[in-house]
């Protein structure tokens, strides 16, 4: 099928709704909405009479998972409830001395910036790097400058939620690397948006949760750990599901799978692992080329007509090499939080970050409803 063809078959959005707010909680496609329903059913009628074909559903995903982010194998991938517990497995799992540090940006979303604050107590710095002049100097300098001997780590979002900032992973993660400094990416606005390449940036953890551009449902996310780092990580959760013979139920001399089920501790989420299966499937059948290409084309849309009325201002950076999905901006008349209410009224789904309105349009986007939104608001 054609990307054209996926995009007119799979999504169902009600004909007055402009869905632009992918970078928050996107909406199903089709293929999603039928894996949950006949899930849905296959319960209600027999319950886990086929939980083997159920486990291999689980496992399909992960292989769907490393070959979207370009793992080297489905063991470097686990199948956890959400970013945050996978940036505190890295948090948790590694060994702290008083005096080390940890950089990030000064845009982070809360999750990749609390659970590093929260080590402060074990003498671990954060230091934050600004990043707002992106267009003067390139952030990923302000991010080397403070790295040192003793920084540990580097965790950053892949794609800045409020802005739309998209980071150079590579040049980071070459700094990273050469420095002896583990590299953390927070990957959960690009994972479906945009290429991403694990191996290519180097990154030695990475995580995402599918409800965003992944299409998918809340409560399922990915854990990348490069495999030579898996036994460095100490695990803080511990049951049956990360033992290596785990469907040994009788055994009492365990021990830690060799692969990254180690840090999942217990009962898989199967409705969320059936959804997002499903929601893989359509990123790989799409292509993530053709997706970036129709994402970007999107971006430049929504910032043409930013940049050529008056009474707006753009917020995100319109370098082309830094452009994602994420689109925010400021009128000069309205508050944000009064046009974000507006165009909620009018059914164009947004949010508001950062002082500004976000917008934050998928490949099936059509262009139409991206005009559509900006002639409300030019009205306003």
């Amino acid at each position: 099928m054609t990307i054209d063809t996926l995009a007119t078959s799979e999504f169902m959005l009600n004909d007055n709704i402009t869905y632009l707010n992918h970078a928050a909680v996107s909406p199903w496609p089709q293929r999603t909405n039928r894996a949950v329903t006949d899930f849905a059913q296959e319960n209600l009628t027999q319950g886990a009479l086929h939980y083997p074909q159920w486990m291999q559903t689980e496992s399909n995903l992960r292989h769907q998972l490393a070959k979207l982010i370009n793992a080297p194998s489905c063991d470097d991938v686990a199948l956890l409830k959400n970013t945050s517990e996978a940036l505190s497995m890295v948090a948790y799992g590694l060994h702290w001395q008083a005096g080390d540090n940890v950089v990030i940006t000064n845009q982070e979303f809360p999750s990749n910036r609390i659970v590093w604050e929260s080590l402060k107590p074990k003498g671990v710095e954060v230091r934050y790097a600004d990043i707002n002049a992106a267009d003067n100097q390139a952030p990923e300098n302000a991010i080397s400058r403070l790295c040192d001997a003793r920084t540990r780590l580097v965790s950053v979002s892949s794609v800045q939620y409020a802005t739309g900032l998209r980071l150079n992973l590579e040049q980071i993660g070459a700094h990273c690397k050469k420095n002896n400094i583990l590299f953390c990416v927070d990957a959960i606005q690009s994972v479906g948006a945009l290429n991403f390449d694990v191996q290519q940036v180097q990154a030695d953890f990475a995580m995402a949760d599918g409800h965003k551009w992944m299409l998918g449902p809340e409560g399922l996310a990915f854990f990348y750990c490069e495999a030579g780092l898996r036994d460095r990580i100490k695990l803080t959760q511990f049951g049956w599901r990360m033992t290596e013979d785990y469907l040994n139920f009788d055994q009492h001399d365990w021990q830690r799978a060799a692969t990254a089920r180690c840090f999942e501790c217990g009962s898989p989420n199967m409705m969320g692992i059936h959804a997002l299966d499903a929601s893989v499937s359509l990123l790989l059948e799409a292509g993530m080329g053709n997706i970036e290409s129709r994402i970007n084309e999107n971006t430049q849309l929504m910032m043409d007509y930013i940049q050529n009325d008056n009474n707006l201002q753009l917020v995100s950076s319109p370098n082309a090499s830094r452009l994602s999905g994420i689109v925010s901006f400021r009128h000069t008349k309205l508050n944000s939080g009064d046009l974000h209410k507006q165009l909620m009224q009018e059914n164009i789904v947004c949010a508001e970050r950062g002082d500004a309105v976000r917008l934050s349009p998928h490949f099936y986007t059509p262009h139409a409803k991206i005009i559509n939104a900006f002639e409300v608001i030019s009205d306003l």
